[in-house]
């Protein structure tokens, strides 16, 4: 069975990285040890869990009943490593800010679907959103394992709270819709793509809770769970999408296709495909996830295609942006100038 998306977002090579950074004091530097440990863990089960999302897909079609709003639950593991936790009673009214943050912004992630592109859920039939928090002991990272979103509280030197960045809440819910959709492998492009999928759409919604248009967002991923070490020594994100690869990010990416080669981590290649989505939505301008964030859900919701390559996945958003968007040839211009920047013609 091929490995499929671990969904993480921070990248195992920081995480290595770091776990050896004599820098650090040594429960920073074994927190990330241990966190890098468990991923060959989470990437088994979310292989599992893929596959199963791909053969219900089959069996069902690719119509789907459309069901109530998601409900949206909040589980706390108590910084043990089982899941679920306990469930969180009313975790909107939650004295734990990160339970209440949690609810609120994951609600927030189903409202910006519905709204925006008309998704209901992750499945687009109203699935449960369920979400743990406090996980292990200063756990380094966020995950979606196939069937739910798990949280970190960072070690709270490089990394704090993974819930204090709503990109990184809607990167994870992300993860979850590209299975549904595309069903993405975890190698080569597809795993780039995979990447670039919730990155893109976490900015979005970032944006869009925010109210800004693409002049006034900041484009990084992961700004808002860098701790005062990561903050210390340069890093404001771990990503950014403007800026692919500034030394401000503490996962620095390629960002044209020239410099892309087999094998690279997905968190790497992903620079690639990110970069031509800031690039055109920087084109077209306005708000991001109006006409140019529709030609991206286009694509992402066409046909699933596990390999898929970046060229396709340009060709798909040139097709849908001509297809939604025929009397607006600016819209075209821009998603062409976009993969043009990077290389993909």
């Amino acid at each position: 069975m091929r490995l499929a998306c671990g969904c993480f977002i921070v990248p195992k090579e920081v995480l290595d990285r770091f776990a050896k950074d004599k820098k650090l004091p040594e429960a920073s530097r074994k927190s990330f040890a241990d966190t890098s440990d468990r991923e060959a863990i989470w990437r088994k089960l979310r292989a599992a869990h893929n596959v199963a999302t791909k053969a219900s897909i089959a069996t069902m079609g690719m119509s789907r009943a459309m069901a109530d709003a998601p409900k949206v639950t909040v589980y706390d593991c108590a910084h043990t490593t089982s899941l679920p936790g306990a469930p969180v009673a009313n975790p909107g009214g939650s004295a734990d800010a990160t339970a209440k943050r949690t609810f609120d912004v994951t609600t927030d992630v189903a409202k910006f679907y519905k709204g925006a592109f008309g998704r209901n859920s992750i499945d687009n039939a109203g699935m449960t959103l369920l979400s743990n928090i406090h996980y292990s002991n200063l756990y380094n990272n966020a995950f979606w394992d196939g069937s739910q979103m798990t949280y970190g509280d960072g070690d709270g030197q490089i990394f704090i709270d993974f819930t204090q960045s709503n990109d990184v809440v809607a990167h994870e819910l992300t993860h979850g819709v590209t299975q549904f959709t595309l069903g993405l492998n975890y190698t080569n492009e597809a795993g780039g793509l995979n990447e670039s999928m919730s990155d893109a759409f976490g900015s979005m919604f970032r944006q869009w809770q925010g109210g800004q248009d693409v002049s006034a967002a900041d484009w990084l991923i992961g700004g808002g769970i860098m701790g005062p070490d990561a903050l210390a020594r340069g890093f404001t994100c771990l990503r950014d999408m403007a800026k692919p690869g500034d030394a401000h990010c503490l996962a620095p990416q390629p960002f044209h296709y020239r410099d892309y080669r087999p094998g690279m981590d997905p968190h790497e290649s992903s620079g690639i495909p990110n970069y031509a989505f800031y690039t055109a939505a920087m084109t077209l301008g306005g708000k991001s996830w109006e006409k140019l964030g529709k030609v991206w859900y286009a694509a992402l919701t066409g046909l699933p295609s596990p390999n898929m390559r970046f060229r396709t996945f340009a060709r798909r958003t040139r097709r849908a942006a001509r297809r939604l968007y025929p009397a607006d040839p600016a819209v075209y211009a821009a998603v062409n100038a976009g993969w043009t920047a990077v290389g993909i013609p």
